[in-house]
């Protein structure tokens, strides 16, 4: 059986994205997708929504991702509810990115599912494999971090701003930093740290 290209990089297989007719008509219609998004005036959230619900291959309920945002698909993508993603977030999402409800990212994020070769003739051939994102539920990622490919992110968890997520990080810990790491646990007393009325 001969797959497409496509589909060898749903399969985690090295495939052809820089020559591929496929791959380059559906990239380029994303990014017209894109395009328009970001020209909706910000106040229109309606038009804004509609799009988005035609984008991504699915949606929660409640959502707002501020604009600009890039993708190289749409497709691959999934949000839960009330998900909240800030300006100039970048999907290359070559690969599946799934996020669970209650995600909130910060400005100025990536989430990068392709990775090149490191043998030089591969990547010059246009060769890459993309490898899945997953970020769970409750979790929240801050500004100017780059998600890598093949990473999980678990459930309620904080990702620190500026880190650079190389290898997956568990469920309920404060991780930062570049390459990031797990800080320590999220207890009961952060249920404290801030002062309410």
């Amino acid at each position: 059986m001969k797959w497409t290209e496509k589909e060898k990089a749903q399969r985690g297989l090295l495939y052809d994205n820089n020559n591929d007719e496929q791959l380059i008509r559906e990239r380029t219609y994303a990014k017209e997708m894109c395009y328009d998004y970001n020209q909706i005036r910000p106040s229109n959230l309606k038009d804004r929504e509609i799009l988005i619900r035609e984008l991504f291959a699915k949606t929660g309920e409640k959502f707002l991702i501020e604009q600009p945002f890039y993708c190289d698909q749409g497709y691959n993508i999934e949000i839960g509810d009330h998900f909240y993603c800030n300006h100039n977030t970048v999907m290359l999402d070559a690969g599946k990115i799934s996020f669970g409800d209650y995600v909130f990212i910060g400005p100025n994020c990536g989430f990068y599912t392709p990775e090149h070769p490191l043998d030089a003739e591969q990547r010059n051939q246009g060769l890459e494999i993309a490898l899945p994102i997953k970020v769970g539920n409750n979790v929240w990622i801050g500004g100017g971090v780059s998600v890598l490919p093949g990473v999980n992110i678990g459930d309620n968890t904080v990702i620190g701003a500026g880190s650079v997520v190389t290898k997956s990080v568990p469920a309920g810990v404060v991780a930062a930093g570049n390459p990031c790491r797990v800080i320590r646990e999220i207890t009961e007393e952060d249920q404290d740290k801030y002062p309410c009325v």
